[in-house]
């Protein structure tokens, strides 16, 4: 059964998607895992701000990270909770109708597709969704 939220739990996911950095961030990782270069070269921001954000989305519960060699993974993580579920959804699904979220998505595209293009993407894992050269936008 899924539980439901306590006060503390949703104010802490709510201030954690008051920021448009980690709102990209979220639209990135939308169904698929992602490499942290990734999200720098896309956003075109520092790595260690990058770092930042998704440290506080992971303390949030909002996303869940993977080590592999030197890189870091990172995806949406499930929620059990029926009430921040909700709130992610809705979230996530509003990402469909903004133009930004949608150019950052393209960017994401375009970088797996050819990421010799990328300097700072060069020997980068590709993020899953990519690795079977299904590209869903």
């Amino acid at each position: 059964m899924a539980r439901l939220s306590r006060p503390a739990d949703l104010a802490r996911l709510f201030a954690a998607l008051a920021d448009p950095t980690r709102l990209r961030l979220l639209n990135l990782m939308t169904g698929r895992e992602v490499c942290v270069c990734y999200f720098a070269e896309i956003l075109k921001e520092g790595q260690p701000k990058i770092s930042r954000h998704l440290a506080y989305l992971r303390r949030a519960g909002v996303v869940e990270a993977r080590r592999e060699g030197k890189w870091m993974h990172y995806r949406l993580k499930e929620r059990e909770d029926r009430d921040a579920a909700s709130i992610l959804q809705a979230t996530v699904a509003s990402f469909k109708a903004n133009r930004q979220m949608q150019n950052d998505l393209a960017r994401l595209a375009d970088a797996t597709c050819t990421p010799q293009r990328f300097v700072t993407l060069q020997g980068a894992p590709v993020p899953t969704e990519f690795r079977s050269g299904q590209i869903k936008k």
